[in-house]
Formats: C-alpha cells, structure tokens, sequence
C-alpha cells in the first residue's frame, strides 16, 4: 500500500502539549510505519472526561474520510481491568479506545457494526511492558499503527465481543411539547463560551419556535434558578447585538446558547451536565 492508500490516524486526548505524552504516541506511530499520516482532533479534552471523550468523536468522526482510525484516550481507568478495544463502525470508521463511556454518542447516532478487545500479548509495544499508565502509546496508539498499516486486520486486534457489552453513558432525551421544550446543556463550546443543548433543532421547530422568535429562557441548576430572562432565537451571532446573549442551531444541528462576540458560561457563571437544565417558552 502507497501513503495515500492507508488509513489516516485521528488522535484526541486529555494530555494536552504540556509535555511529551503526544509526541511519544506519535513516535510509536511512526516507527511502525513512517508512511502514515497522524492527526490531532484535540488534545485539551477536560481531564478523565469520559462523557466528552464521547461527544467530541461523535462531533468530527464523520468528517474525515471513510476508513479513517480515531484514537480517542481519556482514560482515567488505565491499567486495570477496563477493556481497551477497536470498535468497527457501521459506516466504515475504527476507533482505538479504551471502552469506558468513550463510545456511548457513536454508538447511539452512527452505530457500531463489531467491537474487539485488544490482545495485549500480540498489539503492545513490547519495549516498554514494565509499565501499565500509558496505554495511549503502549497500547492504543501502537494497535492503531499496526491496523493502519495493514501489519494486522480488524480481526487481528484480537477477541471479539457483543456491542450490547460496550460501555455507556446515560442520555437524557429532552422534553417537547407546544411552544414549551425542556432540555439539558450536555457540553459546552469551551473557546467561545457557547453551550450545547440535547434538543434537536428538528423538535425545537416542531414544538414552535421559529428564527427570529424572542424566546422566554429559564436555566437551574440543581433546582436553583441560574438564569432567566427573554432572548433572540436566530440562524448566526450576528443576529444579537454584542454582548447579548441569544439562542441559535448548532453545528450538530441542536439547539444552542451564546453572547454575541463574548461567553455565555463567563458572563453568567454556566456550565453543562445533567443537573444543568434548560425551558425554553413562547
């Protein structure tokens, strides 16, 4: 196979530049087969966050091209007895991860065809075999290298196991009904300060609500109000003056809010989570 015909390699993790965790994956990458082409999808994913993990490979995985192999390592259960697999999805994409709640969104909204466990007796980087607290280069980014280069198939990451078995975490439907739509903020928008809701934009518009509607919006946490007061509901920021905050359609197609050219969680002190809740009313 030529460097054009191999699998790209997609890598997100929560060990950010700071030192040289993700250059030694790559190192590892190369050294099985200098051909291959390495990504970053991000690597300031919040620590141990297993549920983001989850919704940052279900937010670019399709983007990239069909046959690409994502490693996603936030893996706060390294060296245990936490499976570490390659899940086959059923639009044709690999991901090298371990099985914590790392696969829950991809599960739900692509679908995964087949899932193996690593066999670590075949798929780890033998040079280092005293240690167990960086399966990211030992472990995932090795089997990640050797499947791409065609050293092994999907078949020779080893055992395979039901897809019921996978790993999930809980998630919350919203609740719809006439001009009134309830709903959690599940992840944020961490540069700009946006947070993302559970509503599909598609249920939001059934239940009423039109571009261009001021929207009565209520956010608690834990019960308590947080926030609460009438805004813009529109296509794009510019809509808002500056410093508003209004509510717009995201790029998964959910329903989002923001401040236009500022932070919605900074301005109001917001974050996301179950105990986050979002109404919005007309």
């Amino acid at each position: 196979m030529g460097m054009f015909d191999k699998p790209i390699l997609v890598f997100q993790t929560d060990f950010t530049y700071a030192e040289g965790a993700v250059s030694s994956m790559y190192g590892v990458v190369k050294t099985v087969d200098r051909e291959l082409e390495i990504f970053d999808g991000t690597h300031q994913i919040p620590q141990y966050d297993t549920w983001s993990a989850s919704y940052r490979l279900y937010q670019s995985l399709q983007f990239w091209p069909k046959g690409t192999i994502y490693v996603s390592v936030v893996d706060p259960g390294v060296g245990t007895a936490r499976k570490a697999c390659v899940a086959k999805t059923v639009d044709g994409y690999y991901i090298v991860t371990p099985d914590n709640g790392a696969l829950t969104h991809v599960k739900k909204y692509i679908g995964i065809e087949a899932v193996r466990e690593i066999d670590e007796t075949v798929n780890r980087l033998q040079s280092t075999r005293g240690t167990a607290i960086f399966h990211g280069r030992d472990l995932f980014g090795y089997t990640a290298a050797r499947l791409a280069s065609g050293i092994i198939d999907f078949e020779g990451v080893g055992p395979e196991y039901s897809v019921d078995e996978i790993v999930e975490h809980e998630i919350l439907e919203p609740t719809v009904e006439p001009k009134h739509v309830k709903g959690i903020f599940e992840i944020n928008d961490p540069n700009f300060g946006n947070l993302w809701t559970n509503i599909p934009l598609e249920k939001f518009e059934e239940a009423g609500f039109q571009y261009g509607d001021m929207v009565n919006v209520k956010i608690t946490y834990e019960g308590e109000t947080a926030f609460e007061d009438t805004v813009l509901f529109h296509k794009s920021f510019g809509f808002a003056k500056k410093g508003d905050p209004m509510v717009y359609n995201n790029e998964l197609m959910k329903v989002a809010m923001a401040v236009s050219q500022g932070s919605f969680c900074k301005k109001y002190n917001l974050s996301y989570g179950p105990e986050w809740e979002v109404e919005f009313t007309i």
